[in-house]
């Protein structure tokens, strides 16, 4: 008999919190926001409640309004090193750019941070979204959708490739012979692509996972199908069960397509919770949050993601449905965001206040004020209503949000037999439920001499 299907958990770590006004708030720490101990501490709140790992998101650019908000600025790659050093099976999960590195250099991140943690690596693949980034990396702008994504995918089979070059039996560790490794098992891969290429071997054995799991982010067309083919564990946005729930379908389909099982593949959507002791105390722990927020700083982050100007609009009107008029076409990952705030302004018809308010808690993913049972319910109702494999807990503050969460929401599910009371494995895929790989040249004939 099979075990029962358990819920995937982790906590997307967004220093001070994901409201955008959780800095102002007391029960805040945006003074510790560049002190390792900060992250190590949350890190081992994540790991005492058992959650599957830490998350953190990461750009190549200052996109924050610093005037109006914590800017998020450490290195990802580096920071969970620190927290592996305080952990011992919480999974470390990182954002890395396939436009701004080359495959080589993040290859190596990646392998030692694996390394290091003993097998608890993830990565998460973004193409980046904003135009930002380019001058940074002097160029004279940012290479448009079609050109990020064909080259993401040579990207990815390159850094996989180079992850594989190392068979598992390549070190022989033979002291009496002289023999370190064998030659024989590590190989180049050879890679020619229209945008890259990468002779390798890679200079460095095979990880304890066999390769980092590989995590995805994108909901456009384009991002839908790379996840279908790459992704092992994909973070969303929804507002909607229904859109969840068509939205998981539609990714098990496409992982089919490559030959893949749907257990292949982790569909974690993102959720805010305000949490009480009763719903009328979340809701106004909710109110407290959105009083606290900058009007100017909102309608910012909002044309960011409608490209036109909403200055015109008086903030207690309604906000006009035209204003959203573009987003039913999702091409790529900032209409797929722009088309969930065109729904909620469809169906809810908010004040312009109101609707800042709305994406204030967490950019676009469901905020959910209720008591640990209530939010306890809604996760249990998207894991058995086929919309989700588990969830991404994006806590509106840090680190309060977060151990209210694994204090009285984690015990309820644990409860009701749908998420671990201990861990059963020590490596990011044991939590996610996934095989280790095997390299791809392990059948492969000598190359190397």
């Amino acid at each position: 008999m099979s075990a029962p299907r358990q819920l995937s958990l982790n906590a997307f770590i967004y220093p001070s919190g994901h409201h955008e006004a959780a800095w102002r708030h007391p029960d805040s720490r945006p003074d510790r926001i560049y002190d390792v101990s900060y992250y190590q501490e949350i890190g081992r709140t994540a790991e005492a409640a058992k959650l599957d790992a830490v998350f953190f998101a990461d750009g190549p650019a200052l996109r924050t309004d610093v005037r109006h908000n914590a800017a998020p600025g450490l290195e990802p790659i580096t920071l969970l090193t620190a927290i592996a050093s305080a952990t011992t099976h919480l999974g470390l999960i990182a954002t890395a750019s396939t436009t701004y590195y080359e495959p080589y250099n993040l290859a190596r991140l990646f392998s030692s941070l694996d390394h290091i943690s003993g097998g608890r690596a993830g990565w998460n693949i973004v193409t980046t979204g904003t135009d930002l980034a380019a001058a940074n990396f002097g160029l004279e702008r940012h290479p448009d959708h079609a050109h990020r994504y064909a080259r993401a995918r040579e990207f990815v089979d390159a850094v996989v490739g180079l992850w594989d070059s190392w068979e598992d039996d390549a070190i022989v560790l033979d002291r009496a012979a002289g023999i370190y490794a064998d030659p024989d098992k590590i190989h180049p891969i050879d890679f020619v692509g229209e945008h890259l290429s990468v002779r390798g071997p890679f200079n460095s054995a095979r990880t304890p996972q066999g390769r980092p799991v590989l995590v995805q982010a994108g909901a456009s067309n384009e991002g839908r199908a790379f996840a279908g083919k790459y992704a092992e564990a994909i973070f969303t946005a929804h507002q909607r069960l229904s859109d969840a729930q068509a939205f998981y379908a539609d990714i098990k389909s496409k992982a089919a397509e490559f030959g893949r099982t749907a257990d292949e593949v982790k569909i974690l959507p993102g959720i805010s919770p305000f949490i009480a002791d009763t719903e009328a105390g979340a809701l106004r722990l909710e109110r407290e949050f959105n009083e606290l927020t900058v009007p100017e700083y909102g309608i910012k982050q909002l044309e960011s993601i409608t490209g036109t100007s909403l200055r015109g609009y008086a903030l207690d009107e309604p906000v006009p449905v035209e204003a959203f008029a573009g987003a039913g076409d999702v091409t790529d990952n900032a209409r797929s965001r722009l088309q969930v705030v065109a729904g909620i302004v469809e169906r809810e018809r908010p004040t312009l206040r109101g609707l800042l308010h709305r994406l204030a808690g967490a950019r676009g993913h469901r905020v959910f004020a209720g008591t640990p049972e209530q939010v306890a319910d809604t996760i249990e109702e998207w894991f058995t209503q086929g919309a989700a494999d588990g969830f991404n807990v994006m806590p509106p503050y840090y680190p309060g949000g977060l151990e209210v969460f694994a204090e009285t929401v984690v015990p309820i599910l644990q409860e009701r037999g749908l998420f671990r009371t201990e861990y059963t494995g020590t490596t990011l895929r044991d939590h996610f439920g996934l095989t280790r790989p095997e390299s791809r040249f392990a059948q492969s004939p000598a190359v190397v001499g």
